[in-house]
């Protein structure tokens, strides 16, 4: 007898996905993402197009942070820099003083001597920048001074770091989750 529902996958019409007029029309969650001197052209496709999975308003490329276009950066983003609201921020510092006079709280994601567990922060109130840093050497120190809270994710391998579009993924994911509760 065969099976009512077999497993299979959704097509992307079942995926309801927007198309990007769509999208861009579409309202964001209260949510930033600050790419403070990411190197890798791959890592910044890559975070884009998290940005693009989660809603995220609008993603700062500061520093040495390559931007679109570029076929490394279309390569891994898949075309959301197209849809995602982007813009090149050569010094990021003033960018985060004006956004912290105007409400938004900074989260810094680097292992400091001050920073919270992601599974132990207690998450405040929105709207949120997320800052991730360069792939070898973090968030700059400026940076980190101006943030609200620091917050590292637990790891328990030989390596004290992940990949900056990992980690990205993660902390996209958790604030996600903590803004749709």
């Amino acid at each position: 007898m065969p099976e009512k529902n077999p497993l299979r996958k959704l097509s992307p019409d079942e995926l309801g996905r927007l198309s990007v007029e769509a999208y861009r029309a579409a309202p964001k969650l209260p949510l930033r993402l600050l790419l403070d001197n990411v190197r890798s052209r791959y890592n910044v496709g890559s975070l884009l197009r998290s940005a693009d999975a989660f809603r995220v308003e609008k993603v700062y490329l500061s520093g040495y942070t390559p931007a679109p276009p570029h076929p490394e950066i279309h390569r891994s983003a898949l075309g959301a820099e197209e849809s995602v609201d982007w813009e090149a921020c050569p010094d990021p510092l003033p960018l985060v003083e004006e956004l912290r006079r105007t409400g938004w709280k900074v989260i810094s994601l680097e292992h400091t001597t001050q920073s919270i567990s992601l599974w132990d922060m207690e998450w405040l109130p929105p709207p949120w920048l997320l800052i991730l840093g360069n792939e070898l050497i973090g968030v700059q120190d400026a940076l980190l001074a101006q943030s609200d809270m620091i917050v590292e994710i637990p790891q328990f391998g030989t390596k004290h770091s992940l990949n900056v579009a990992v980690a990205g993924g993660i902390i996209l994911h958790e604030a996600v989750r903590r803004l749709m509760k």
